[in-house]
């Protein structure tokens, strides 16, 4: 339903498309990961999953595996993280800055970093695998 509500605003407001150019013209991923292509990632085992949303929202639910540190913290938790690794950062939706400042930090960092094309909203209510826990 979210996404529907989503598609609906995005084709009738003339004035989304300015404002996405406005607040989202520096995004540094050409193209986002798709979920197919996460999904087959987390398979095999080849990407970190980071969720960069408050700590309450992860502990709410995530996607299954994810990390869970908020982009506030990031710099901090770099010590924590690898940098052989892949990382595919996610917050609440395409709309949502939290996963395009984590990758920023990751990448300034030296680490291979992109970011989910939607949000944990999107994931869930696709069916995807998801867990609630402490963050």
């Amino acid at each position: 339903l979210s996404r529907a509500i989503r598609v609906v605003a995005e084709r009738r407001l003339v004035e989304l498309d300015r404002l996405v150019r406005e607040h989202f013209a520096d995004r540094s991923d050409p193209e986002p990961v798709g979920v197919d292509d996460l999904l087959a990632r987390i398979r095999a085992g080849n990407v970190i999953v980071l969720d960069t949303r408050p700590a309450a929202e992860y502990a709410a639910g995530h996607i299954a595996g994810a990390l869970s540190i908020p982009v506030d913290a990031l710099k901090e938790s770099l010590g924590n993280l690898p940098k052989g690794k892949a990382y595919v950062a996610y917050c609440r939706g395409p709309y949502c800055v939290y996963a395009d400042r984590a990758v920023e930090v990751l990448r300034e960092s030296g680490r291979k970093a992109e970011r989910l094309i939607d949000g944990f909203p999107e994931w869930k209510a696709a069916g995807l695998p998801v867990d609630q826990s402490t963050a």
